[in-house]
Order: structure tokens, then C-alpha cells, then sequence
């Protein structure tokens, strides 16, 4: 299948984060609307918002990414403007899908600030994006929302990883470098929503298999031979089995097996925003501090040149003319394929 360019905008699609401390509550409320996660985990999360002073930092690093993503589209003579829209707190995307309305844009172009399939890293985008045209009613029908492929693979996020890996590397005293465990991280998930992501007939586990190879691919360009894969940032309700180890837990079991330091790469997210701020850079490196291990942990690739400049290609392909296509990439919130990243249905 293939389809003809013609866009006149491009919205960069993400989550969304508090700008201020009343907005904590209410946007956390948003992000667990029918997941069934107690009061008191809100209060704990809350918490950790706070301890910033009730911002995320997510918002300001996508304006910067979004204000060199503009710079990038200019250089190139490609001549779009670019708009903001979350899922979670303002810019919401129906705010954001009526400005791009009202301004006389039709055919939109969107990067979701997410790298990976799944249902929350894609197909939740797609819903985004419906939800999105069902706020403007008839006016939709002359709408076209292109979401664009899944990009965790793309050689350019490849080289940024490799390449935040080793100057974290260099971070550490020489001594400790060459036996310094690489420890990748990525969100965890509910193991049933990663048995439901991919095709059936594949085995599921769509998420969780990309994020493995992933690793694999930034350990290789970094030089290393091996690596461990881990999660963090789990929500839900104890009863219901996550990806495992956790970060903190799996830090345990190294320093039991003699290791003395580690690099921790959050492979998993493309900025630094809150929940790589908090699990990583509060808990991990307190944790890590507690057990004597050394600690270095690599950085996003969200501020690098070469990231901005894949969604300048990612963009300009669907500009060139017809083209086939690949996983994630949606119209209108359509799923990319049947049985791919389906939701999974939660108990009423």
C-alpha cells in the first residue's frame, strides 16, 4: 500500500507532564483514568513531582526538541510549522488539532515521542489522534493525520545511544571502565499488555522484544560484548505481574555477583523527563551509593543533532512521494495492523 505526500503541517504528539504543582494531581488522574491504580500510589507519585517543584520536565524538552526541529526543517528548505500536542496535560491535542484547524491546515504530519510498538508506545497514539478528530466533529472529515513509523531502530538512534554510552563510560574512574556492567532500562509494562503487543502468530511480546534489540544494537555500536536488560517506573496494583527485574532490584543482584560498577542507559525514553529524573538519578544512584558501586548514567538522545535530524528524514519521506507502509505509521488513528498492538481489556 502506498500514499501520495502533500502535508502542510507537523504536530509533535507526546504525554504531557504538570507545569506547576496544582497540576500535578489532575494530570495524574489523567494518566491512570480506568487502570485502577490506588489513591495512595497517586500520593507517591505525586511526590516524586514535588520534589522538583511540581514540574515535569518533559513539556521544556519537547519545545527545545521542537524548536530545533523547526531550525532543521528551515536549513532544509522544507517549509512547515511545527505544533505541540500531549496526551496527558496541556497542550492537549484537541487544543492543539483546533489551532491547527482554525490556522488552514488539513494534512498533518505527527511524531509521536515514542520510539516503540506496543499498546502504550503506539497504539495508545493512535487513540490520541482519534480522539483528537472526534473534538472537531464534521470538521475531521477533512482532516488527514499521518502518524509516522516507529523509529527504535533507526540507525541515527542507534549512534546517539553508542555514543551516550561511552561518554558515560568516561565518567567513571578509569579503573572501574573495562568491567563496568552496561545496564539497559526501558518503562515497564503490565506482562499481559506485552503477551497482547504484536501479532499472535509471532508470540506477542512486541515491546519488550524491540526494546531487546534495541540494546543489543546500542551495546554493539558502543563496544560492548554483553549487557542486561531491565525496567522501571512500574504503576499498577501489586497483585498484577510487571516486566521484570527492576532497576533498583537488579542493581542488587550485580553487586552481589562482585561487580563494581555499572552504566545505566535508559534506552526506553528519548529525554530526560521526569520518570528517568526520579528512578535514575534519585533512587538508582541512591541505591548504587548504598551497595559502593560505582554509577554513571548514559544521557537521552532527545538534545542530539542527529535525533532531530531523523525527523527530518522521517518527514521528508513522506514529502517525497508515494510510500509504503511500515509499522506504526497510521492514518487517523486507524491501527497499523490487525492484531498489533491491541489494548488489553482491563476488569470492570
Amino acid at each position: 500500500m502506498s500514499v501520495e505526500g502533500g502535508f502542510d503541517a507537523v504536530m509533535v504528539l507526546s504525554f504531557g507532564g504538570p507545569d506547576k504543582p496544582a497540576d500535578v494531581r489532575p494530570f495524574l488522574e489523567n494518566v491512570t483514568r480506568g487502570r485502577g491504580v490506588p489513591p495512595e500510589r497517586l500520593d507517591e507519585v505525586a511526590e516524586h513531582y514535588h520534589h522538583f517543584g511540581g514540574v515535569s520536565p518533559i513539556n521544556a524538552l519537547n519545545k527545545q526538541m521542537i524548536g530545533s526541529l523547526e531550525t532543521e526543517l528551515g536549513r532544509v528548505g522544507i517549509d512547515l510549522p511545527v505544533y505541540f500536542g500531549n496526551r496527558n496535560w496541556h497542550p492537549m491535542i484537541e487544543e492543539t488539532l483546533e489551532q491547527i484547524y482554525a490556522d488552514g491546515h488539513r494534512r498533518v504530519l505527527v511524531f509521536p515521542t515514542s520510539a516503540w510498538g506496543g499498546y502504550s508506545g503506539c497504539r495508545q497514539y493512535d487513540e490520541d489522534i482519534r480522539r483528537g478528530l472526534d473534538a472537531l466533529g464534521d470538521r475531521a472529515d477533512s482532516m488527514v493525520l499521518r502518524k509516522l513509523p516507529q523509529y527504535w531502530d533507526h540507525p541515527a538512534m542507534t549512534a546517539s545511544w553508542a555514543d551516550s554510552i561511552r561518554a558515560a563510560s568516561a565518567e567513571l574512574p578509569p579503573e572501574l571502565r573495562d568491567e563496568a556492567r552496561l545496564i539497559f532500562t526501558a518503562h515497564s509494562i503490565p506482562d499481559s499488555a506485552d503477551r497482547a503487543a504484536g501479532p499472535p502468530q509471532d508470540g506477542g511480546r512486541l515491546y519488550s522484544r524491540q526494546v531487546a534489540d534495541a540494546s543489543r544494537l546500542a551495546a554493539t555500536a558502543a563496544g560492548f560484548s554483553s549487557f542486561d536488560q531491565v525496567w522501571q517506573s512500574r504503576s499498577g496494583p501489586a497483585r498484577i505481574p510487571w516486566l521484570d527485574p527492576d532497576i533498583c532490584d537488579h542493581l542488587d543482584d550485580v553487586a552481589a555477583q562482585g561487580v563494581l560498577a555499572v552504566i545505566v542507559c535508559p534506552i526506553g525514553f528519548v529525554s530526560d523527563h521526569l520518570e528517568v529524573v526520579w528512578d535514575l538519578d534519585n533512587e538508582g544512584l541512591d541505591k548504587a551509593n548504598e551497595l559502593g558501586l560505582g554509577y554513571a548514567r548514559a544521557k537521552t538522545v532527545g538534545t542530539d543533532p542527529r535525533f532531530i535530524t531523523m525527523i527530518v528524514e522521517l518527514i521528508g519521506e513522506q514529502l517525497a512521494g508515494p510510500v509504503a507502509f511500515r509499522q506504526g505509521m497510521t492514518d487517523n488513528g486507524a491501527p497499523c495492523a490487525v492484531g498489533c498492538c491491541e489494548p488489553v481489556r482491563r476488569p470492570a
